[in-house]
């Protein structure tokens, strides 16, 4: 058995959870204590209640998340609410969260990892700054439209949704994984020819046509299921006889 204690202090400590803004719901870190062990971590994107229930099920000791339990702030602690951290605490189950510190990380981040299924590891460089910080990786690159959107397919599962703005060839690509799509503007402004995120708004379509960018959305579920099994991996690594697990529930947005 693990230290619940220490598995959060090194997760704390890897992410730099301190030093990375976010959205006041994010509530970075833990989020839910529990009896203080940990001999299974299960992995999901969400803290919702099916997700919850199927770490119960699992026998998960520690659940890590991408979105937490409190994106709506300050709540009741009634309905779904209620029942989660009713469930969670009757199975001893522990819940952290890690939001944008897991979208931003050079190792263990949604981009970095989504580049590297896509074959570019190792090859992105910092862009996109929000508050300080870079919320994306940008590459350069050579290579055919639909042979990047073949990629994009086998690496995140699904077939992927093109505004097709830009040129027929990528040399510039900008990863940012999540909801991003309303941030096409900046963008475009940047010189990125080819903009990779899950998913956004209706007018970034056309802004995406009118701006001669390539807009591909390849699922926001879908491109941050990657953190999350990043740092359970990375926790089984440095903590001997930990078992981990990925409970998947795609909300196919």
């Amino acid at each position: 058995m693990n230290s619940l204690e220490d598995l959060v202090r090194a997760a704390n400590e890897w992410l730099s959870l301190d030093s990375v803004p976010d959205f006041p719901g994010a509530l970075n870190g833990l989020q839910l204590e529990n009896s203080g062990t940990v001999a299974k971590v299960a992995a999901a994107v969400d803290a919702c209640l099916p997700v919850v229930e199927m770490a119960c099920a699992s026998g998960a000791d520690l659940l890590v998340v991408h979105h937490g339990l409190f994106w709506q702030g300050a709540q009741r602690i009634e309905g779904a609410l209620y029942r989660k951290l009713k469930l969670a605490m009757e199975h001893d189950l522990a819940i952290y969260s890690a939001h944008l510190p897991l979208d931003v990380h050079p190792e263990l981040g949604n981009n970095a990892r989504l580049a590297a299924a896509l074959g570019f590891g190792g090859q992105g460089r910092p862009f996109a700054p929000w508050k300080g910080h870079d919320l994306g990786l940008r590459i350069s690159c050579d290579l055919e439209r639909d042979a990047f959107l073949d990629r994009v397919a086998e690496a995140v599962g699904t077939t992927p949704m093109l505004a097709p703005g830009g040129p027929a060839r990528v040399r510039e690509l900008g990863i940012v994984t999540g909801g991003a799509g309303s941030q096409i503007h900046e963008i475009a402004g940047s010189g990125i020819d080819t903009f990779l995120t899950g998913e956004g708004p209706h007018w970034s379509y056309t802004a995406a046509e009118e701006l001669g960018v390539n807009l591909v959305f390849a699922g926001h579920y879908a491109t941050e299921t990657f953190g999350v099994k990043a740092l359970a991996e990375r926790w089984a690594a440095e903590f001997p006889g930990l078992e981990v697990t990925f409970l998947d529930h795609p909300t196919g947005l």
